[in-house]
Protein backbone atom coordinates (compact mmCIF):
# COMPACT_ATOMS: atom_id res chain seq x y z
CA UNK A 1 0.00 0.00 0.00
CA UNK A 2 1.45 3.34 -1.22
CA UNK A 3 1.27 6.57 0.74
CA UNK A 4 -0.47 8.01 -1.69
CA UNK A 5 -3.43 5.41 -1.70
CA UNK A 6 -3.76 6.12 2.31
CA UNK A 7 -3.93 9.87 1.18
CA UNK A 8 -5.97 9.84 -2.12
CA UNK A 9 -8.16 7.24 -1.71
CA UNK A 10 -11.35 7.04 0.22
CA UNK A 11 -12.06 3.76 0.87
CA UNK A 12 -14.81 4.41 3.11
CA UNK A 13 -16.27 6.26 0.03
CA UNK A 14 -15.52 2.95 -2.55
CA UNK A 15 -17.41 0.59 0.06
CA UNK A 16 -20.28 3.17 0.24
CA UNK A 17 -20.11 2.91 4.24
CA UNK A 18 -19.51 5.86 7.08
CA UNK A 19 -15.97 6.21 8.43
CA UNK A 20 -18.10 5.20 11.84
CA UNK A 21 -19.05 1.93 10.50
CA UNK A 22 -18.72 -1.58 12.33
CA UNK A 23 -16.36 -4.41 10.50
CA UNK A 24 -19.74 -6.24 9.60
CA UNK A 25 -21.18 -3.49 7.98
CA UNK A 26 -17.87 -3.29 5.74
CA UNK A 27 -18.33 -6.38 5.50
CA UNK A 28 -22.08 -6.95 4.42
CA UNK A 29 -21.59 -3.35 1.54
CA UNK A 30 -17.68 -5.23 0.47
CA UNK A 31 -19.91 -8.63 -0.17
CA UNK A 32 -22.88 -6.86 -1.85
CA UNK A 33 -20.43 -5.21 -4.54
CA UNK A 34 -18.36 -8.04 -4.85
CA UNK A 35 -21.36 -10.19 -6.21
CA UNK A 36 -22.37 -6.62 -8.39
CA UNK A 37 -18.63 -6.42 -9.86
CA UNK A 38 -17.51 -9.67 -10.19
CA UNK A 39 -15.70 -10.49 -13.11
CA UNK A 40 -17.79 -13.69 -13.49
CA UNK A 41 -20.73 -11.96 -13.64
CA UNK A 42 -19.10 -9.67 -16.00
CA UNK A 43 -17.53 -10.74 -18.62
CA UNK A 44 -15.36 -8.83 -21.27
CA UNK A 45 -16.66 -5.64 -19.37
CA UNK A 46 -13.06 -4.12 -18.50
CA UNK A 47 -14.74 -1.40 -16.19
CA UNK A 48 -16.53 -3.82 -13.62
CA UNK A 49 -13.35 -5.52 -13.41
CA UNK A 50 -11.37 -2.43 -12.35
CA UNK A 51 -14.22 -1.65 -10.14
CA UNK A 52 -13.73 -5.25 -8.51
CA UNK A 53 -10.38 -4.66 -7.58
CA UNK A 54 -11.07 -1.17 -6.11
CA UNK A 55 -13.55 -2.51 -3.92
CA UNK A 56 -11.23 -5.80 -3.12
CA UNK A 57 -8.25 -3.02 -2.66
CA UNK A 58 -11.02 -1.10 0.39
CA UNK A 59 -12.24 -3.99 2.10
CA UNK A 60 -8.11 -5.28 2.31
CA UNK A 61 -7.44 -2.30 4.21
CA UNK A 62 -10.42 -1.74 6.06
CA UNK A 63 -11.22 -5.43 7.25
CA UNK A 64 -7.99 -5.55 8.67
CA UNK A 65 -8.02 -3.66 12.25
CA UNK A 66 -4.17 -2.68 12.30
CA UNK A 67 -4.55 -1.72 8.47
CA UNK A 68 -7.76 0.61 8.82
CA UNK A 69 -5.95 2.12 11.98
CA UNK A 70 -2.80 3.71 9.75
CA UNK A 71 -5.06 4.63 7.12
CA UNK A 72 -7.49 6.65 9.00
CA UNK A 73 -4.29 8.04 10.89
CA UNK A 74 -2.34 8.86 7.83
CA UNK A 75 -5.79 10.96 6.57
CA UNK A 76 -6.29 12.45 9.82
CA UNK A 77 -3.13 13.96 9.83
CA UNK A 78 -2.64 15.13 6.13
CA UNK A 79 -6.12 16.60 6.33
CA UNK A 80 -5.43 18.68 9.80
CA UNK A 81 -2.82 20.32 6.99
CA UNK A 82 0.64 18.97 8.09
CA UNK A 83 2.43 21.88 5.84
CA UNK A 84 0.78 24.41 8.37
CA UNK A 85 2.49 23.85 11.53
CA UNK A 86 3.91 27.37 12.88
CA UNK A 87 7.39 27.89 12.48
CA UNK A 88 9.65 29.74 14.90
CA UNK A 89 8.12 33.31 15.78
CA UNK A 90 4.67 31.93 15.73
CA UNK A 91 5.00 32.36 11.74
CA UNK A 92 2.65 29.65 9.38
CA UNK A 93 4.74 27.75 6.77
CA UNK A 94 8.11 28.23 7.52
CA UNK A 95 8.93 25.10 10.35
CA UNK A 96 12.99 24.33 9.80
CA UNK A 97 12.54 20.65 11.02
CA UNK A 98 12.13 17.20 9.47
CA UNK A 99 9.17 15.46 9.99
CA UNK A 100 11.29 12.38 8.45
CA UNK A 101 13.31 12.62 11.89
CA UNK A 102 10.15 13.36 13.95
CA UNK A 103 8.60 10.25 13.76
CA UNK A 104 11.37 8.09 13.05
CA UNK A 105 14.75 10.05 12.53
CA UNK A 106 17.75 7.68 13.25
CA UNK A 107 19.01 7.97 17.06
CA UNK A 108 15.90 9.01 18.56
CA UNK A 109 13.99 6.62 20.56
CA UNK A 110 10.66 5.48 19.33
CA UNK A 111 7.44 4.49 20.95
CA UNK A 112 3.03 5.14 20.56
CA UNK A 113 1.65 6.79 17.92
CA UNK A 114 5.53 8.26 16.79
CA UNK A 115 6.63 4.67 16.30
CA UNK A 116 3.27 4.27 13.91
CA UNK A 117 3.44 6.69 11.81
CA UNK A 118 7.12 6.39 11.73
CA UNK A 119 6.49 3.06 9.66
CA UNK A 120 3.63 4.86 8.01
CA UNK A 121 5.26 8.15 6.40
CA UNK A 122 9.06 6.30 5.78
CA UNK A 123 8.64 7.14 2.74
CA UNK A 124 6.31 10.29 2.60
CA UNK A 125 9.37 13.50 3.62
CA UNK A 126 12.27 13.35 2.18
CA UNK A 127 15.00 14.35 4.65
CA UNK A 128 17.05 17.17 3.80
CA UNK A 129 17.98 17.55 0.12
CA UNK A 130 14.45 17.40 -2.02
CA UNK A 131 15.60 14.07 -3.69
CA UNK A 132 13.61 11.16 -3.99
CA UNK A 133 15.01 8.18 -1.41
CA UNK A 134 15.70 5.31 -2.80
CA UNK A 135 12.89 2.89 -1.41
CA UNK A 136 12.14 -0.91 -2.69
CA UNK A 137 8.58 -2.33 -3.05
CA UNK A 138 7.08 -3.81 -0.15
CA UNK A 139 5.28 -6.82 -0.54
CA UNK A 140 1.83 -6.93 -1.02
CA UNK A 141 -1.16 -9.07 0.49
CA UNK A 142 -3.05 -10.90 -3.00
CA UNK A 143 -6.91 -10.22 -3.26
CA UNK A 144 -9.41 -11.74 -1.78
CA UNK A 145 -12.05 -14.07 -4.03
CA UNK A 146 -15.33 -14.68 -3.66
CA UNK A 147 -16.98 -17.57 -5.19
CA UNK A 148 -20.34 -19.57 -4.05
CA UNK A 149 -21.39 -23.33 -4.24
CA UNK A 150 -24.74 -25.39 -3.57
CA UNK A 151 -24.44 -28.17 -2.01
CA UNK A 152 -27.07 -31.25 -1.16
CA UNK A 153 -28.62 -30.91 1.70
CA UNK A 154 -26.37 -34.38 3.16
CA UNK A 155 -23.58 -32.89 1.88
CA UNK A 156 -24.05 -29.97 4.17
CA UNK A 157 -24.53 -31.68 7.40
CA UNK A 158 -21.67 -34.60 6.79
CA UNK A 159 -19.18 -32.35 4.91
CA UNK A 160 -17.64 -32.50 1.33
CA UNK A 161 -15.21 -31.39 -1.07
CA UNK A 162 -15.53 -29.50 -4.14
CA UNK A 163 -14.13 -28.43 -7.36
CA UNK A 164 -14.01 -24.70 -7.71
CA UNK A 165 -13.34 -22.46 -10.40
CA UNK A 166 -11.49 -19.45 -9.70
CA UNK A 167 -10.59 -16.53 -11.75
CA UNK A 168 -8.16 -13.92 -10.37
CA UNK A 169 -5.57 -11.63 -11.71
CA UNK A 170 -1.57 -12.83 -11.27
CA UNK A 171 1.47 -12.21 -13.11
CA UNK A 172 1.23 -12.39 -16.72
CA UNK A 173 2.28 -15.72 -18.09
CA UNK A 174 3.54 -14.67 -21.34
CA UNK A 175 6.40 -12.21 -19.88
CA UNK A 176 6.53 -13.10 -15.94
CA UNK A 177 5.23 -10.17 -14.49
CA UNK A 178 7.77 -7.89 -16.22
CA UNK A 179 5.63 -6.72 -18.87
CA UNK A 180 8.14 -6.68 -21.33
CA UNK A 181 8.21 -8.80 -24.62
CA UNK A 182 9.56 -12.42 -24.70
CA UNK A 183 13.50 -11.82 -25.37
CA UNK A 184 13.40 -7.76 -24.22
CA UNK A 185 14.03 -6.72 -20.64
CA UNK A 186 12.66 -3.68 -18.82
CA UNK A 187 15.13 -0.69 -18.13
CA UNK A 188 15.70 1.33 -15.37
CA UNK A 189 13.02 4.22 -15.02
CA UNK A 190 15.57 7.32 -15.74
CA UNK A 191 13.25 9.82 -14.07
CA UNK A 192 12.81 7.86 -10.83
CA UNK A 193 16.04 6.30 -10.53
CA UNK A 194 14.28 3.22 -10.34
CA UNK A 195 12.78 4.21 -6.96
CA UNK A 196 9.42 4.61 -8.70
CA UNK A 197 8.65 7.45 -6.86
CA UNK A 198 9.19 11.05 -7.45
CA UNK A 199 9.79 13.82 -5.46
CA UNK A 200 7.15 16.56 -5.31
CA UNK A 201 8.42 20.46 -3.70
CA UNK A 202 5.88 22.07 -1.86
CA UNK A 203 7.67 24.61 -0.47
CA UNK A 204 8.86 23.40 3.48
CA UNK A 205 8.67 19.95 2.86
CA UNK A 206 8.79 17.39 -0.36
CA UNK A 207 6.22 15.00 -1.32
CA UNK A 208 6.67 11.71 -2.12
CA UNK A 209 4.51 10.35 -4.81
CA UNK A 210 4.44 7.56 -7.54
CA UNK A 211 6.63 8.44 -10.39
CA UNK A 212 4.46 9.42 -13.07
CA UNK A 213 6.95 8.02 -16.41
CA UNK A 214 7.03 4.37 -15.02
CA UNK A 215 3.45 4.64 -12.92
CA UNK A 216 5.31 3.48 -9.68
CA UNK A 217 6.90 0.53 -11.09
CA UNK A 218 10.87 1.61 -11.45
CA UNK A 219 10.69 0.26 -14.83
CA UNK A 220 9.97 1.24 -18.54
CA UNK A 221 9.44 -1.12 -21.14
CA UNK A 222 9.99 -0.01 -24.14
CA UNK A 223 8.66 -3.34 -26.26
CA UNK A 224 5.73 -4.19 -24.30
CA UNK A 225 4.62 -7.65 -23.88
CA UNK A 226 2.00 -8.32 -26.35
CA UNK A 227 -0.42 -10.51 -24.42
CA UNK A 228 -0.51 -8.01 -21.23
CA UNK A 229 -0.02 -4.80 -22.86
CA UNK A 230 3.12 -3.89 -21.03
CA UNK A 231 0.92 -4.29 -18.01
CA UNK A 232 2.90 -6.99 -16.10
CA UNK A 233 -0.62 -8.34 -15.01
CA UNK A 234 -2.66 -11.05 -16.50
CA UNK A 235 -5.98 -13.28 -15.46
CA UNK A 236 -5.25 -16.47 -14.01
CA UNK A 237 -7.85 -19.37 -14.25
CA UNK A 238 -7.31 -22.13 -12.03
CA UNK A 239 -9.50 -24.90 -10.30
CA UNK A 240 -9.37 -26.30 -6.35
CA UNK A 241 -10.62 -28.61 -4.57
CA UNK A 242 -12.18 -26.83 -1.52
CA UNK A 243 -13.26 -28.76 1.72
CA UNK A 244 -16.58 -27.22 3.24
CA UNK A 245 -16.45 -28.42 6.66
CA UNK A 246 -19.27 -30.66 8.28
CA UNK A 247 -22.64 -28.61 9.92
CA UNK A 248 -22.80 -26.01 7.70
CA UNK A 249 -25.25 -24.03 7.29
CA UNK A 250 -27.35 -22.22 4.60
CA UNK A 251 -26.00 -18.82 3.48
CA UNK A 252 -22.99 -19.56 5.66
CA UNK A 253 -19.34 -17.86 4.37
CA UNK A 254 -16.43 -20.46 4.71
CA UNK A 255 -12.61 -18.53 4.52
CA UNK A 256 -9.92 -20.72 3.05
CA UNK A 257 -7.10 -18.86 4.24
CA UNK A 258 -4.24 -18.32 1.18
CA UNK A 259 -6.12 -19.55 -1.30
CA UNK A 260 -7.42 -16.46 -2.99
CA UNK A 261 -4.88 -14.27 -5.52
CA UNK A 262 -1.38 -14.99 -5.23
CA UNK A 263 0.56 -11.70 -3.59
CA UNK A 264 3.20 -9.18 -5.26
CA UNK A 265 6.81 -9.04 -4.54
CA UNK A 266 6.93 -12.08 -2.40
CA UNK A 267 3.46 -10.71 -0.56
CA UNK A 268 1.00 -13.73 0.74
CA UNK A 269 -2.01 -14.77 -1.09
CA UNK A 270 -5.15 -13.86 -0.06
CA UNK A 271 -8.00 -15.73 1.24
CA UNK A 272 -11.00 -17.17 -0.60
CA UNK A 273 -14.49 -17.07 0.57
CA UNK A 274 -17.18 -19.38 -0.32
CA UNK A 275 -20.81 -18.61 0.14
CA UNK A 276 -22.78 -21.65 0.74
CA UNK A 277 -26.58 -22.63 -0.51
CA UNK A 278 -27.98 -25.83 1.03
CA UNK A 279 -30.79 -27.32 -0.92
CA UNK A 280 -33.54 -28.79 1.26
CA UNK A 281 -34.33 -32.16 1.95
CA UNK A 282 -37.93 -33.69 1.22
CA UNK A 283 -37.78 -35.28 4.94
CA UNK A 284 -35.24 -33.72 7.46
CA UNK A 285 -35.34 -29.84 8.52
CA UNK A 286 -32.15 -28.16 10.20
CA UNK A 287 -32.52 -26.22 13.80
CA UNK A 288 -28.46 -25.22 14.26
CA UNK A 289 -26.55 -28.66 14.41
CA UNK A 290 -30.22 -30.63 15.31
CA UNK A 291 -32.03 -32.09 12.64
CA UNK A 292 -35.70 -32.00 12.48
CA UNK A 293 -38.21 -34.55 11.42
CA UNK A 294 -42.63 -34.74 11.73
CA UNK A 295 -43.65 -38.25 11.95
CA UNK A 296 -47.40 -39.38 11.74
CA UNK A 297 -49.00 -41.49 14.10
CA UNK A 298 -52.21 -43.07 14.79
CA UNK A 299 -54.69 -42.06 17.09
CA UNK A 300 -54.41 -45.17 19.13
CA UNK A 301 -51.04 -44.77 18.48
CA UNK A 302 -50.80 -41.52 20.50
CA UNK A 303 -53.79 -42.84 23.04
CA UNK A 304 -52.89 -45.90 24.21
CA UNK A 305 -48.96 -45.15 23.38
CA UNK A 306 -46.52 -47.57 20.82
CA UNK A 307 -43.23 -47.90 19.50
CA UNK A 308 -42.84 -46.71 15.94
CA UNK A 309 -39.64 -46.55 13.79
CA UNK A 310 -38.57 -43.08 13.16
CA UNK A 311 -36.07 -42.43 9.72
CA UNK A 312 -32.98 -40.85 9.95
CA UNK A 313 -30.32 -39.12 7.74
CA UNK A 314 -27.70 -41.53 6.06
CA UNK A 315 -29.01 -44.34 8.31
CA UNK A 316 -31.24 -47.09 9.34
CA UNK A 317 -34.30 -46.15 11.20
CA UNK A 318 -34.68 -45.80 15.00
CA UNK A 319 -36.75 -46.98 17.10
CA UNK A 320 -38.96 -44.61 19.26
CA UNK A 321 -41.37 -45.22 22.27
CA UNK A 322 -44.23 -42.78 22.60
CA UNK A 323 -46.14 -42.83 25.79
CA UNK A 324 -49.51 -43.33 26.56
CA UNK A 325 -51.67 -39.90 25.98
CA UNK A 326 -49.05 -38.43 23.62
CA UNK A 327 -50.62 -35.00 22.53
CA UNK A 328 -50.66 -33.96 18.46
CA UNK A 329 -47.14 -31.78 17.75
CA UNK A 330 -45.02 -33.12 20.64
CA UNK A 331 -41.35 -33.38 20.23
CA UNK A 332 -39.47 -35.94 21.09
CA UNK A 333 -35.49 -36.29 20.69
CA UNK A 334 -33.06 -38.67 19.73
CA UNK A 335 -29.42 -38.28 20.71
CA UNK A 336 -26.64 -38.11 18.47
CA UNK A 337 -28.53 -38.44 15.03
CA UNK A 338 -27.81 -34.84 14.27
CA UNK A 339 -25.66 -32.99 12.05
CA UNK A 340 -21.89 -32.18 13.38
CA UNK A 341 -20.64 -29.67 15.77
CA UNK A 342 -17.11 -27.74 15.78
CA UNK A 343 -15.55 -30.17 19.01
CA UNK A 344 -16.52 -33.37 16.75
CA UNK A 345 -19.70 -34.43 18.65
CA UNK A 346 -23.39 -34.76 16.98
CA UNK A 347 -26.48 -32.74 17.46
CA UNK A 348 -29.72 -34.71 18.27
CA UNK A 349 -32.75 -35.65 15.49
CA UNK A 350 -35.85 -33.91 16.96
CA UNK A 351 -39.05 -35.88 16.39
CA UNK A 352 -42.70 -34.35 15.88
CA UNK A 353 -45.60 -36.44 16.24
CA UNK A 354 -48.21 -35.33 14.19
CA UNK A 355 -51.80 -37.72 14.73
CA UNK A 356 -53.81 -38.28 11.95
CA UNK A 357 -57.09 -38.81 11.06
CA UNK A 358 -58.29 -41.43 8.45
CA UNK A 359 -59.82 -40.91 5.47
CA UNK A 360 -61.83 -43.77 5.02
CA UNK A 361 -63.73 -45.87 7.86
CA UNK A 362 -64.58 -49.62 7.52
CA UNK A 363 -67.78 -50.87 9.32
CA UNK A 364 -65.73 -52.43 12.08
CA UNK A 365 -63.57 -49.28 12.27
CA UNK A 366 -66.43 -47.35 12.54
CA UNK A 367 -68.42 -49.01 15.26
CA UNK A 368 -65.15 -49.16 16.92
CA UNK A 369 -65.03 -45.72 16.76
CA UNK A 370 -68.89 -44.77 17.90
CA UNK A 371 -68.52 -47.02 21.36
CA UNK A 372 -65.57 -45.12 22.25
CA UNK A 373 -67.53 -41.95 21.45
CA UNK A 374 -70.59 -43.35 23.55
CA UNK A 375 -67.82 -44.13 26.36
CA UNK A 376 -66.17 -40.59 26.44
CA UNK A 377 -69.80 -39.22 26.03
CA UNK A 378 -69.71 -36.68 29.19
CA UNK A 379 -66.64 -35.16 28.53
CA UNK A 380 -66.58 -31.69 26.93
CA UNK A 381 -63.37 -30.63 25.78
CA UNK A 382 -64.44 -27.25 24.71
CA UNK A 383 -66.51 -26.13 27.97
CA UNK A 384 -63.45 -24.64 29.73
CA UNK A 385 -62.56 -23.31 26.53
CA UNK A 386 -65.70 -21.37 26.34
CA UNK A 387 -65.78 -20.46 30.18
CA UNK A 388 -62.73 -18.33 29.81
CA UNK A 389 -63.89 -16.81 26.43
CA UNK A 390 -67.12 -15.48 28.51
CA UNK A 391 -65.23 -14.14 31.35
CA UNK A 392 -63.21 -11.56 29.22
Amino acid sequence: MSTKDYLEKDYYAVLGVPKSATGEDIKKAYRKLARKYHPDANQGDVKTEEKFKEVSEAYDVLSDTKRRKEYDEARTLFGSGVGGFPGAGGQRGGFNFDLGDLFGGAGQQQHGAGERLGDLFGGLFNRGGGSATRTTQRPRRGQDIESEVTLSFGEAVDGTTVSLRLTSSSACTACGGTGAKAGTTPRVCPTCDGTGAASRNLGNFAFSEPCRDCRGRGLLVDDPCPVCEGSGRGKSTRTIQARIPAGVGDSQRIRLKGKGAPGENGGPAGDLYVQVHVKPHPVFGRNAENLTVSVPVTFPEAALGAEIQVPTLHGMPVKLRIPEGTPNGRTFRVRGRGAARKDGTKGDLLVTVQVTVPQTLDDKARAALEEFRDATEGTDLRDELIKQARSE
